[in-house]
């Protein structure tokens, strides 16, 4: 090999390592890049939850300003002040018996769990079903994905402290927050943006209004039903549905599992009645509750619903799956603000 031969094939292989170098240093950006986005994604959700916590006290604050004719700082403090009395009145009264059927259910469930084991092992189809889920629980697979699923960012005490605090601080002064991110907007889009500000406002505050419904109308239901039923742990299972209303789809899906185990252990013909009660009120729910809470904000299609809690879930975990909907209807609204009505030239085009 003459010496044009040897220089060309070092050449060849400082281009080769330079090429190796480069293409490392953009797989480890990349890599940089999505752990970075997952965990400012899950930061994003924790401010989100305290925005929502701060649009709950501010509304219970303007109907306490518009009932009694008050200030609005002292409005707000009425707001703060009624809430823990009710929080701490409720925990005086029904906490300690609360607290009772927890312990009950968290002892009774296992061995009801094995009890369904059982039954469904003397079932023809319900054998193939536990052998399914036996073989898929054991490849780690569904385990692992559950698991991801109902994580949480810090812990899930560290994340509601988390919340709690920002909560707090928007609640304290959310026109600063406000005046601020209006700040960074070139002067031509500074009405537009404190419109879309007081638009998200309104459509958080909305979302916020039917779910308190909702988790009253679920769980006043389902205590009643259940209480006809003459189930055990009553309040427990109850406050369990109206709170699991929040998460759509998935919510009163897992709310009925505790419910029916438990119905197992008073009889199968129970459980199955138990399966109905739940079904019969979500269908009341999707049929006339749902349908009016829609018309107040972003109706956001079930089946991008669906898919967003699923993404969300795998990526952000438990807060991935509680805030899809707020998250995805104030991606709508800025995307029909932004993008839609600019296309349509029509203001009142907008997503369906």
């Amino acid at each position: 090999m003459g010496i044009d031969g040897k220089q060309k094939l070092t050449q060849s292989l400082k281009e080769f390592k330079k090429k190796i170098w480069i293409g490392s240093g953009i797989v480890l950006l990349v890599i940089i890049v999505s752990l970075l986005f997952k965990t400012l994604f899950n930061l994003l959700l924790l401010v989100l939850a305290g925005v929502l916590m701060c649009v709950y006290f501010h509304g219970c604050a303007a109907v306490i300003k518009s009932k009694l004719k008050v200030g609005k700082t002292f409005s707000l403090i009425l707001s703060l002040l009624l809430n823990v009395i009710i929080i701490g009145l409720f925990l005086w009264f029904v906490g300690a018996r609360l607290s009772s059927q927890i312990d009950q259910l968290t002892e009774t469930l296992p061995q009801t769990l094995e009890n369904a084991k059982k039954w469904l092992g003397n079932q023809p189809m319900g054998s193939r079903i536990l052998d399914y889920a036996t073989n898929s629980l054991d490849s780690g697979k569904a385990s692992a994905t559950i698991k991801s699923f109902f994580s949480s960012t810090f812990g899930i005490i560290s994340d509601f402290y988390i919340v709690l605090l920002l909560g707090l601080f928007f609640t304290a002064n959310p026109n600063i927050y406000r005046r601020g991110l209006i700040h960074l907007i070139p002067p031509s889009g500074k009405d537009k943006a404190a419109e879309l500000w007081d638009r998200l406002n309104t459509l958080l505050r909305n979302w916020l209004k039917g779910q308190i419904f909702g988790f009253f109308f679920i769980a006043v239901l389902s205590g009643l039903g259940l209480w006809a039923l003459g189930m055990p742990l009553v309040l427990t299972l109850a406050l369990v549905a109206g709170l699991l209303n929040f998460i759509p789809n998935f919510g009163p899906i897992i709310a009925l599992v505790p419910a029916a185990l438990l119905a197992l252990t008073l009889g199968t013909q129970t459980a199955l009645l138990v399966i109905g009660l739940y079904t019969l009120i979500q269908i009341i729910q999707s049929t006339v509750t749902q349908p009016l809470i829609q018309k107040k904000m972003v109706s956001v299609p079930p089946g991008l619903l669906a898919f967003s809690q699923i993404a969300m879930g795998v990526l952000a975990g438990f807060w991935g799956v509680l805030l899809a909907t707020p998250l995805i209807a104030i991606i709508m609204t800025l995307v029909n603000k932004l993008y839609v009505e600019r296309q349509s030239g029509n203001k009142t085009a907008k997503i369906e």
